[in-house]
């Protein structure tokens, strides 16, 4: 590895988040905002773990229980709850959502020693929504992988194409 990739490896941020007991990052690049809980519009026929849309600066974004994606049982909404409003890569176009998070931790490094591959047992959800495994000091911060999270069947459910 040349000593570039390896200090853009250390200074890869993240957007660190809660769901129920574990830690996950998303790469703050895709993140455009964090919002405190607000209502959301239901929309008919949409897949279970879409909760709704909701306007982001005049655009309806959907909003993507996170949980419901991972295999958890939902949580009751608290002072804590937010949404995080994504951007990511599909098909060549943007394609903006909001994930539902029971809190938001922080922005931070991960990879300075380096991230760990997914595991292959031992996790309660899909090993391939998982890109890798990093550490905040002595604790595990699972790194989501949104392509996988988000596949494109999902994709086209959440556009309304399927």
């Amino acid at each position: 590895m040349s000593q570039s990739a390896a200090v853009k490896n250390s200074a890869q941020q993240f957007v660190t988040l809660g769901i129920d007991r574990e830690v996950f990052a998303v790469e703050v690049d895709v993140v455009r905002e964090i919002l405190d809980f607000r209502p959301l519009t239901k929309v008919p026929n949409t897949p279970p773990f879409v909760l709704g849309i909701l306007d982001v600066r005049g655009r309806g974004v959907p909003v993507i229980e996170l949980r419901a994606k991972l295999g958890l049982p939902s949580a009751e909404v608290t002072r804590q709850t937010r949404i995080v409003v994504l951007e990511i890569p599909s098909d060549g176009k943007p394609l903006l959502l909001g994930l539902l998070t029971d809190r938001v931790f922080e922005v931070t490094p991960l990879g300075e020693h380096g991230l760990e591959p997914p595991p292959e047992i031992g996790v309660r959800w899909h090993s391939d929504y998982i890109r890798g495994i990093g550490r905040r000091g002595e604790d595990f911060v699972i790194i989501l992988d949104l392509a996988h999270l988000f596949g494109s069947n999902d994709i086209a459910l959440i556009r309304g194409e399927a």
